[in-house]
């Protein structure tokens, strides 16, 4: 049998490192409270099995133009879920009511539409939460889905948005209706009813006067392909 023998320099090494990342854990323990912290993943498709495709406006602006889009969406007998930030909610209180009475569904879209991904856990809770008490006064209930602004959903705003009690949402497929120039008619369409369309799909627009005008080509080709359009609530 041999035997081997290391250099005491070399084992002294090793359990300097053994006992720095001991204390590293140590240490990490303490400040996170004895327990990891495990977020969940945001949504970026309902997981239901059936035909339902959740139609989402996020609205920090459009008050000219959200009550065409409301009357577009009554003729065509469907509720949309509209992520609402506590600004445009403090400006056109009347305006989120009506969309509440109208059957919609309220999410929180932050207060003042700040990059969550610059902000720390307490900067991105405090936006949250100053959206909420707005929107809770509103509408009678606390929204319990957040959509960030931008999309940004790096680890402080997770870990806020979990924390206030909520479900972070993304999109499935994108309009991306706010470009300059705007974009045309079809390539509106073709965005969100195109290869990405399926069952649970999080299709995301905003108030635009030319998503207006293809909302309901938009509506009418999800629903030739056998679908409902819903809130996300009834695709989660």
């Amino acid at each position: 049998m041999r035997v081997y023998f290391f250099p005491k320099w070399l084992i002294q090494a090793v359990l300097v490192g053994l006992c720095c990342l001991l204390a590293a854990s140590l240490l990490w323990l303490f400040f996170s409270g004895g327990e990891a912290t495990v977020m969940a993943d945001p949504v970026y498709q309902g997981q239901t099995t059936e035909q339902k495709v959740a139609l989402t406006i996020n609205v920090d602006w459009g008050e000219d133009v959200l009550p065409e889009m409301l009357d577009v969406l009554e003729q065509a007998d469907v509720k949309a879920t509209f992520f609402i930030t506590g600004r445009f909610a403090e400006n056109f209180p009347e305006l989120v009511q009506q969309i509440a009475a109208a059957g919609h569904e309220i999410g929180n879209h932050g207060y003042k539409h700040p990059h969550p991904d610059q902000l720390s856990v307490e900067q991105n809770q405090k936006d949250i939460t100053q959206s909420e008490t707005i929107l809770e006064k509103l509408i009678g209930q606390k929204p319990v889905l957040y959509a960030p602004p931008y999309g940004e959903h790096g680890q402080t705003c997770l870990q806020a948005a979990e924390q206030c009690g909520y479900t972070t949402i993304l999109w499935t497929a994108d309009t991306v209706d706010w470009e300059e120039p705007a974009p045309s008619h079809d390539t509106l369409v073709q965005r969100v009813t195109g290869d990405k369309l399926g069952c649970g799909a999080i299709i995301l627009m905003h108030p635009k006067s030319h998503t207006v005008e293809a909302l309901p080509d938009i509506i009418g080709t999800i629903k030739a392909k056998g679908y409902q359009c819903v809130k996300v609530s009834e695709v989660l």
